[in-house]
C-alpha cells in the first residue's frame, strides 16, 4: 500500500505531535507500506528551526524507511494567536507542490493527514480527489477550541466563529477520522463526524524504553540534585499547561529541604517561568533531553506533575501521560472529576484542581510522606501503561485499519476503536 502523510511535526522533534507521527510511519513502513512524509522544518518546542535545517529551502530525508520532504514555513519566536495562524497556513502553502506531486507522480492509496495543522486538510483532501485516494485525519488535538481556551483567540469574534465553521465542514469531509480519547471521539460526534467514521488511535507508550527505574537516575548525579525526593515536569512549556502552578507550589513547599521540583523541557513561556522562580533555590530548569536519555529523565522523579488549564480539558490529551505511567511513579495531574485527563489519571495518581497550587502542593506531600500509596499507584501506573498504552497493539490495530480503509469490505463494515485501546 502506499501512504503519504503531510504533517506539520516529525523527528528529530523529541516531544510532541512529532513523536507519534514519527511512530505511525515508521510503523507502517515496517510492515512493508511505501511511505512518504510531507513535514515541516523541526522547530517545537523551542520555537526555533533546529541546526542543520533550513527556513526557506525544501529538504529531503531518508528516515527509518520512511521518505520525508522538509517544507519551508514561518516560525514564529513568540506564537502569539495571530502568528500561529500564519504559521500554519505557512505550511499548508509550503506543502502544496510535493502534496499535488505525490499524489499525480505516485497515486497513493491512501493521505493521511494530521492536526496540528488542520490547515493543511483542505490540500489533503483536494490531493485525493485527484488520485483516487482514501482519506484519514488524525485530531491530536482540537486547535480552535485550544486556541480561545488558551487565550490566543477570542471566543464570540468574526475569526472565531469562521474557524469553528472550517473545522466542522473539514473533519466531516474525511473518509476517517481518528482521534486519542474517548472524551475526544465524542467531541468529534458533536462536529458532526458520524459515528461509523470515527477511530479511536491512542498515543502509546515505549514500554521496552521506559522501564520502572530502581537504582537511581545517573541524572541525580550530573545535575547535582542531593534531596531524597524530585518533583518533576517534563516536557513542552506553553500555554495549554498552566505550569506555573508548579511554581506557586514550590514556592510554598520551601521549607522542605528533601524535595527538589525539576522542571525538564522548552518553550515559549520558560522565559516567564524562570522568571517566576526566581529566588526559589528548591527549583531546577534543565534542558529537553534527547531520546535516549528519556528513561532516566523520567526515573528522576518521586512523583510526576503534570498540570493543564481546566479551559483545555477534553481538547487535547497530553502526550507525555504514556510515558509518565510507563515509567512506574505515580502523578499529580491538574484535572476535574469527569474530564478524560482524570480518568486516565484515576487510580495511578492525585488530581486535584486547575490553578490550585495550594491542593498541588498539598498533594504532592502526600505522596511523598506515604511511601506505600507512592509505591501502590506507581505500581497501578505501571500496569495501566502495559494495558492501555503497549505500542505494538495499538500502532498494530491503527494499522489493520488503514488497511481496511485502503481495501474497505464490500459491505462497508462500522468501525470500531483500535483493540488493546480501551
Amino acid at each position: 500500500m502506499k501512504i503519504l502523510i503531510v504533517g506539520l511535526n516529525y523527528a528529530p522533534e523529541q516531544v510532541g505531535t512529532g513523536i507519534y507521527t514519527t511512530g505511525m510511519a515508521e510503523a507502517l513502513a515496517a510492515r512493508g507500506h511505501q511511505v512518504r512524509v510531507i513535514a515541516g522544518q523541526p522547530y517545537f518546542p523551542a520555537w526555533r528551526v533546529f541546526d542543520g535545517h533550513s527556513r526557506v529551502w525544501f529538504g529531503r530525508e531518508l528516515r527509518s524507511g520512511v521518505a520525508v520532504i522538509r517544507v519551508p514555513h514561518y516560525v514564529p519566536q513568540k506564537p502569539t494567536g495571530i502568528r500561529r495562524v500564519l504559521h500554519h497556513l505557512s505550511f499548508a502553502v509550503g506543502a502544496i507542490v510535493p502534496t499535488f506531486a505525490m499524489a499525480l507522480s505516485e497515486k497513493p492509496d491512501v493521505i493521511l493527514t494530521i492536526a496540528p495543522s488542520l490547515s493543511s486538510a483542505p490540500l489533503a483532501l483536494f490531493a485525493a480527489k485527484l488520485c483516487g485516494a482514501k482519506t484519514w485525519l488524525h485530531v491530536q488535538d482540537f486547535e480552535v477550541e485550544a486556541a480561545v481556551a488558551t487565550g490566543l483567540l477570542k471566543d464570540g469574534t468574526w475569526a472565531n466563529r469562521l474557524a469553528k465553521t472550517l473545522e466542522r465542514r473539514l473533519v466531516a469531509a474525511f473518509d476517517r477520522v481518528s482521534t486519542i480519547s474517548p472524551q475526544m471521539s465524542g467531541r468529534l460526534r458533536s462536529l458532526g463526524v458520524p459515528h461509523r467514521r470515527i477511530v479511536k488511535f491512542r498515543n502509546w507508550a515505549d514500554l521496552g524504553a521506559i522501564t520502572p527505574m530502581k537504582a537511581p537516575s545517573p541524572l541525580r548525579a550530573e545535575w547535582g540534585i542531593s534531596t531524597r525526593h524530585v518533583a518533576l515536569y517534563s516536557g513542552s512549556i506553553g500555554h495549554k499547561q498552566g505550569i506555573e502552578a508548579i511554581i506557586q507550589a514550590a514556592r510554598r513547599l520551601q521549607n522542605r529541604i528533601d524535595l527538589t521540583f525539576v522542571v525538564c523541557g522548552d518553550g515559549p513561556t520558560l522565559p516567564a517561568l524562570r522568571r517566576q522562580a526566581a529566588g526559589l533555590g528548591n527549583v531546577q530548569f534543565r534542558p529537553l533531553q534527547p531520546h535516549e536519555r528519556l528513561n532516566d529523565v523520567l526515573g528522576l522523579a518521586r512523583v510526576h506533575l503534570l498540570p493543564q488549564r481546566a479551559s483545555a480539558a477534553d481538547l487535547m490529551l497530553p502526550s507525555k501521560l504514556s510515558n509518565m505511567l510507563a515509567s512506574g511513579r505515580p502523578i499529580v495531574a491538574t484535572a476535574h472529576p469527569g474530564t478524560g485527563l482524570a480518568e486516565e489519571v484515576h487510580g495511578c495518581g492525585l488530581l486535584v484542581p486547575p490553578g490550585d497550587d495550594i491542593a498541588l502542593a498539598a498533594a504532592v506531600e502526600t505522596l511523598l510522606d506515604d511511601t506505600p500509596l507512592r509505591a501502590r499507584l506507581g505500581e497501578a501506573a505501571r500496569s495501566r501503561a502495559e494495558l492501555r498504552w503497549n505500542g505494538e497493539t495499538i500502532l498494530d490495530g491503527f494499522a489493520k485499519r488503514l488497511e481496511a480503509l485502503a481495501a474497505p469490505s464490500p459491505h462497508g463494515a462500522p468501525i470500531r476503536h483500535l483493540k488493546g485501546a480501551p
